[in-house]
C-alpha cells in the first residue's frame, strides 16, 4: 500500500518548508551541484583577506603594538580564529541555500536584514583606507595633499568596477595581484627587519593569555574593540563572504544571479532568494565535498595568510617603534616605522614599506567599496524590489559604489581627514555589528538547515563564545560612550 501523500519524500521543485516564507518567497528543492576542486574555487576568500590586511593587519595592530608591545597578540590570533569559524557559518548558509546570510536574517523578521545592513554600511562611509593609502603615498613621493589623491583613487576604483563585465572576477584578480605583492614584501621584511629576539618575544607574549593591559594604554575601548574586530576582516565585511561565494558559483550559489556591469554585462532582474537541497544520500555526499573544500580554502586563504600577515606586521612594529616617543598626528607610527627601517636597512626598505602600506590600504578601500555595495544591493533588492525588472541588483550595486565615492569625497572635503580616526570609527562600530549577527547566525544555521548539516559539534560552542567575546567589548564600548555623555 503506497505511503500517504503527505509522507512522501520531497521532490525537486517542491516547496522547502525548512526556510520560513513569511517575509520572503518560499524556497524550492533543488539538487546540489557536484563539488569542484580547490584550484577552481581558490580566491573565494581573497577579497576578504585583502580588506583585512589593510585595516587590522597594517594599521590597528601595529598601532597597538607600538603602544603596549606584544601583550595583546593572543587576542589577535583568537580573534582571527573566531572569524574563521564565523565565516564558515556564513558560507554554510549560502552553500546550502544559495542566498546570503543577510537574506536569512530577513527570513527571521523582515526588518532584520535592513537593520544589519544599515549598521554595517554607515560606518564604512568613512573613507579611512583611501585616506591612509594617500597618506602613505605622500611619504613615498616626499609630500602632497592626501585629500585629492584619495578622491582620485576612489574614482579610479569606481570606474574600474563600473566597466567590469563580471565584477567579482575583476575584484578577485586585482586583489590577488595586490595581496601577492604584499606577501613578497612580508617575506623580505620578516628576514631583514626582525631578529630572533623579536620572535622569542612574540612567543613569550602568549604567557599573557586572558589578561589585558590598562585600557588607557591602548587608546580606549574603541581602539581595543576595533582592533579585535579587525583581527581579520571585521564588521559587516564578513557577511559579504556569502555574496562572494555565490558569485564564485559555489554550492547552491551556482543557481543565483551575479553582479554584472549594466553597460558591459547581461543583467538578471530576479532577486537572489534561494533554494534548499534535497536531504538525500547523493546531496549529502555533494555537501561533504563542498564543505571540505570551502573549509580548506577559507582556512589557508583567510586564517593562515591573514593571521600570518598580522603577526609579521606586529612584530615589525615591536622591533622598530615600540617604546619610542612618537609625535601626535596622523599615521605617525607608520611614518616612524619607515624612518627607522631607512636608518637601519637603507632607504630602499623604507620606501618598500610605505609602498606596501599604500597597496594594502588601497586594496582594503577597493574591497570595502565592493562589499558595502554588494550588501546594500542584495538587501534592497530582496527586501524592497523583488518584483521589479528595472531595479536590478547590479544597478543598485553601481549606484551604491558612486554614492560611496560621493559621500567619502564630501567627508574629506569638509575637513574630516585623519585616517586613523576614520578607521577607528569603522572598526569599533563593526565590532558591535559582529556581536549582533553572531547570534543571528546561530539561529539560522540551527533552525533553517537540514538536520544533517546544521551548526553543531565544536563549532557551536565556538559560536557561543564569539557572541560572548564580541558582546563583552561591545557593551564595554557602549558604557564608555554613555559615560562621556553624562
Amino acid at each position: 500500500m503506497p505511503a500517504p501523500a503527505d509522507r512522501e519524500a520531497p521532490r525537486a521543485g517542491a516547496v522547502a518548508p525548512e526556510l520560513p516564507s513569511t517575509f520572503l518567497p518560499a524556497a524550492t528543492y533543488r539538487s546540489l551541484p557536484e563539488p569542484r576542486g580547490f584550484r577552481t574555487i581558490f580566491g573565494a576568500s581573497i577579497i576578504l583577506t585583502a580588506t583585512a590586511i589593510g585595516s587590522g593587519e597594517f594599521v590597528l595592530w601595529p598601532y597597538l603594538t607600538s603602544q603596549v608591545g606584544l601583550v595583546l597578540m593572543w587576542t589577535a590570533v583568537l580573534g582571527f580564529f573566531i572569524q574563521y569559524v564565523l565565516n564558515m557559518e556564513i558560507e554554510r548558509y549560502t552553500l546550502a541555500t544559495g542566498e546570503t546570510a543577510v537574506s536569512g536574517f530577513t527570513r527571521i523578521w523582515a526588518p532584520l536584514g535592513v537593520i544589519i545592513t544599515v549598521l554595517a554600511v554607515v560606518p564604512s562611509l568613512w573613507p579611512g583606507w583611501a585616506t591612509g593609502a594617500a597618506t602613505t603615498l605622500t611619504y613615498v613621493v616626499g609630500g602632497g595633499d592626501p585629500v585629492p589623491i584619495a578622491i582620485v583613487g576612489m574614482v579610479a576604483i569606481g570606474s574600474a568596477l563600473t566597466l567590469s563585465k563580471l565584477v567579482y572576477r575583476t575584484v578577485e584578480q586585482v586583489e590577488l595581484v595586490l595581496v601577492g605583492g604584499i606577501a613578497v614584501f612580508l617575506v623580505v621584511a620578516a628576514f631583514v627587519g626582525t631578529t630572533g629576539a623579536d620572535w622569542l618575544a612574540f612567543g613569550a607574549s602568549f604567557r599573557h593569555v586572558g589578561t589585558l593591559p590598562p585600557i588607557e594604554e591602548v587608546g580606549g575601548v574603541a581602539a581595543l574593540l576595533g582592533a579585535i574586530a579587525f583581527a581579520g576582516a571585521g564588521g559587516g565585511n564578513n557577511l559579504v563572504q556569502s555574496n562572494w561565494v555565490r558569485d564564485k558559483g559555489m554550492g547552491m550559489g551556482a543557481f543565483l544571479p551575479r553582479v554584472v556591469s549594466p553597460f558591459t554585462g547581461k543583467e538578471e532582474a530576479a532577486a537572489a532568494t534561494g533554494h534548499m537541497f534535497l536531504d538525500d544520500e547523493d546531496n549529502r555526499r555533494r555537501w561533504k565535498g563542498w564543505w571540505r573544500v570551502a573549509n580548506v580554502e577559507q582556512f589557508f586563504t583567510f586564517f593562515v595568510l591573514g593571521c600570518g600577515t598580522l603577526i609579521i606586521m606586529s612584530v615589525l612594529a615591536y622591533a622598530t617603534v615600540y617604546g619610542m616617543s612618537l609625535p601626535s598626528g596622523e599615521f605617525d607610527f607608520i611614518r616612524a616605522q619607515g624612518e627607522v627601517f631607512g636608518e637601519r636597512f637603507g632607504a630602499w626598505f623604507r620606501t618598500a614599506f610605505w609602498i606596501a602600506g599604500t597597496i594594502a590600504l588601497f586594496s582594503t578601500q577597493l574591497g570595502t567599496m565592493d562589499w558595502v555595495s554588494r550588501m546594500a544591493a542584495d538587501t534592497l533588492k530582496v527586501s524592497f524590489f523583488r518584483s521589479s525588472t528595472r531595479v536590478t541588483e547590479s544597478r543598485i550595486y553601481f549606484a551604491m559604489v558612486w554614492l560611496l565615492i560621493a559621500a567619502g569625497s564630501t567627508i574629506l572635503l569638509v575637513g574630516f581627514q585623519e585616517p586613523l580616526v576614520l578607521i577607528l570609527i569603522s572598526s569599533s562600530a563593526g565590532g558591535v555589528v559582529m556581536f549582533l549577527y553572531s547570534m543571528m547566525l546561530i539561529y539560522t544555521n540551527r533552525r533553517f538547515l537540514p538536520r544533517s548539516i546544521r551548526l553543531g559539534g565544536w563549532r557551536l560552542p565556538m559560536m557561543l563564545f564569539a557572541v560572548a567575546f564580541y558582546g563583552y567589548f561591545s557593551i564595554a564600548l557602549l558604557v564608555e560612550q554613555f559615560g562621556k555623555m553624562f
